[in-house]
C-alpha cells in the first residue's frame, strides 16, 4: 500500500522552516500527539531575494532526525536539486517534494529524479507556479520512470498578480481536478496555507478540499507563528491546528457503486467549483477589456474591430471543437463575453468627452 494511503485524510504539518533545534523538536512533540501522519519542515529556502531566511541545511537535517528518533514521527523535506536528495536520505528523511519553483523546470525535475534512482522513497510534487496541468504530470511521470512507485502531488495554487478570492495563490481548482481525470489512482493533498496565505482562511480551504475528495491535507504549523523567519502570516499554531482538524467533515469516498444521490451531490460540488473559476475568469477578462478600451482611446480608435471578431469565433471555436465543444455553442457564448466587453470598451472611449471614470 502507498504510504499516503495509510490515512485519511492524510495530514501533514509542520513549520515552512527549520529554524532552530528547540522548534523543531517542540513541533514534533506536539504533532506526535495528533493525528498528523508526516511532519514537514523546510530546511532548504527557495527564496524570492537574497537575504531572506533560506534554511540551514545539513544542521537542520540533524534535528529533524534527532526529533524523528525521539518522537517516532516520519519526516518531509523539500529538494531542488540533486545534492539535497542525497544529503536528505543520508538523514533519513522519510519523504521528499519537489516545490512549484522547481516543478516548472523540467531539466531540474530529471536531475532529481536521475537522483532518486534506485532508492523507494515516496515523494510528492507541488504544482509548478504556473497552471499547466502537463508540466505537473509531467514531473510526476519523470519520477515514475526512475523507479519512484510511491508518488502523491501537491495543489499549492498557482501564482499571479492577483487572486480573484483574496488569496496568496490562485486557486483554479480545475487543474488539480484534471490532474485527478487523468492519474485516478495518484494521491493528491490541497495546501492551504501557501493558497490563502492567510492563518484565518486556512480552514475553509482545507475543508472546500476534502469535500472535493482530496486526499489529504498539508498545512504549515509553527510554535510561535508570528516570530517565524518565512511565511509567518500563513502558519498556525499546534492548538489551532488541532481545533481545524476535529472540525473537518469527512466525507465518504465515492466509488463506481455510490448511490445516485451521493454522486448526484459530489458532481455538483465540482461544477459549482468550476462554475466559481468561470465567474472569476470572465472578471479578469473584463478587466483586460477596460485596459484595452484605454489604450483604443489613446490611440484613437474603435471599439469593435471586425478582424478581430472574426479571429476569435474561429480561434476559440476551433478550440471547442478539440476539446469535444460544438463550435456554435462556443461561437454563442463569446459573442455575449464580447458584447459585453464592447459595452465596456465604449464606456472608457466615452471618457473622453465625460472625463467620468469607468468601473467595470
Amino acid at each position: 500500500m502507498s504510504f499516503f494511503r495509510t490515512a485519511r485524510p492524510f495530514v501533514i504539518a509542520g513549520p515552512c522552516g527549520a529554524e532552530s533545534r528547540e522548534q523543531v523538536m517542540t513541533m514534533a512533540q506536539a504533532l506526535a500527539g495528533m493525528n498528523v501522519q508526516l511532519m514537514r519542515a523546510g530546511v532548504w529556502k527557495p527564496r524570492t531575494k537574497p537575504g531572506a531566511f533560506e534554511g540551514h541545511g545539513a544542521d537542520a537535517l540533524r534535528w529533524m532526525q534527532e526529533a524523528r528518533a525521539q518522537y517516532g514521527i516520519p519526516m518531509a523535506t523539500e529538494v531542488a536539486e540533486s545534492a539535497h536528495v542525497e544529503l536528505a536520505l543520508q538523514y533519513g528523511i522519510d519523504v521528499l517534494w519537489i516545490g512549484a519553483r522547481t516543478t516548472v523546470n523540467p531539466f531540474q525535475v530529471q536531475r532529481i529524479a536521475d537522483a532518486l534512482k534506485g532508492t523507494n522513497i515516496p515523494v510528492m510534487v507541488k504544482n509548478p507556479v504556473n497552471p499547466d496541468v502537463a508540466l505537473w504530470e509531467g514531473a510526476i511521470e519523470r519520477l515514475e520512470k526512475a523507479g519512484i512507485t510511491d508518488v502523491a502531488a501537491i495543489h499549492r495554487g498557482f501564482s499571479g498578480y492577483t487572486s480573484p478570492n483574496g488569496y496568496r495563490n490562485q486557486l483554479n481548482w480545475p487543474i488539480p481536478i484534471e490532474l485527478k481525470r487523468r492519474r485516478p489512482s495518484l494521491p493528491l493533498f490541497c495546501d492551504p496555507s501557501h493558497i490563502t496565505g492567510n492563518r484565518e482562511r486556512i480552514a475553509e480551504v482545507a475543508q472546500k478540499a476534502l469535500d472535493m475528495h482530496f486526499d489529504g491535507l498539508i498545512i504549515e504549523s509553527h510554535p510561535t507563528p508570528d516570530t517565524a523567519l518565512s511565511d509567518a502570516a500563513q502558519q498556525i499554531t499546534p492548538a489551532r491546528l488541532a481545533e481545524i482538524l476535529s472540525a473537518l467533515i469527512v466525507r465518504e469516498e465515492h466509488t463506481h457503486d455510490m448511490s445516485g444521490a451521493e454522486q448526484l451531490e459530489y458532481l455538483r460540488q465540482l461544477m459549482d467549483t468550476l462554475d466559481a473559476e468561470i465567474i472569476d475568469l470572465v472578471a479578469r477578462r473584463m478587466e483586460l477589456s477596460t485596459q484595452i478600451g484605454t489604450v483604443k482611446q489613446l490611440c484613437n480608435m474603435t471599439a469593435y474591430q471586425p478582424a478581430r471578431w472574426r479571429e476569435i469565433v474561429e480561434t476559440r471555436g476551433a478550440r471547442g471543437g478539440a476539446n469535444g465543444l460544438s463550435p456554435e455553442f462556443v461561437t454563442e457564448l463569446y459573442a455575449r463575453i464580447h458584447h459585453e466587453s464592447i459595452r465596456l470598451q465604449l464606456a472608457v472611449l466615452a471618457q473622453k468627452a465625460t472625463g467620468n471614470e469607468v468601473k467595470g
